[in-house]
């Protein structure tokens, strides 16, 4: 891990309004993916694919005994031999509807088509949500986060705090102890530096 995140780390545990403001949209997240049951499909823009933050929340799943946080990748291109968890495309999204949720990963400005099938999506009943550097989500997004290079959070520590944050809730699971949210952050810390799960 290169000193830039844990200087982040370091200020997000000494009180920064990033630590809230993450563990409120893990908690939208959580919420929405657990009251709905339909299952979780994130997406990014046609340049960038979220696989790091698919990576984590599978993980995150398994960690935590939610597997409703586990997503489904959906891609704006898709290769012939891919395997069946990595071969959803967008055609997915327009399909979605009520009882899913949609997280939107968007460094940059999204594109019409991924505008539109997200559209189409909360039209459909899905909840939507969004890390949008952007800022081009809000009127699409029932809520969204903002990363903010300038301060020193970008978009990975973002997603990061994000999937730490996504396990957590106030009842533990069957079967497993609560944890504090500093636990999973050193947690965190760990995975920053590690390469994607195989899965992915």
């Amino acid at each position: 891990m290169d000193a830039v995140r844990v200087a982040v780390l370091r200020e997000v545990l000494a009180g920064s309004e990033w630590l809230p403001a993450t563990r409120r949209f893990a908690g939208c997240l959580r919420t929405a993916v657990r009251r709905q049951g339909g299952g979780l499909l994130l997406v990014g823009t046609a340049e960038y694919e979220p696989w790091h933050l698919a990576a984590h929340l599978d993980d995150e799943a398994a960690w935590s005994g939610r597997p409703e946080l586990s997503p489904t990748l959906v891609r704006h291109r898709v290769p012939p031999a891919a395997p069946a968890h990595l071969a959803v495309d967008l055609s997915r999204l327009e399909g979605a509807g009520r009882g899913e949720t949609v997280l939107v990963v968007a460094p940059a400005e999204p594109g019409e088509a991924l505008l539109e099938r997200v559209d189409d999506a909360r039209r459909g009943g899905a909840t939507v949500l969004a890390i949008d550097g952007a800022r081009t989500l809000a009127s699409l997004a029932h809520d969204v986060l903002h990363p903010d290079a300038a301060a020193g959070v970008g978009l990975d520590t973002v997603q990061h705090l994000v999937s730490a944050a996504a396990g957590e809730s106030a009842e533990p699971a069957p079967g497993r102890g609560r944890r504090r949210f500093a636990d999973r952050l050193a947690r965190l810390a760990e995975q920053l530096a590690a390469p994607p799960p195989p899965r992915w």
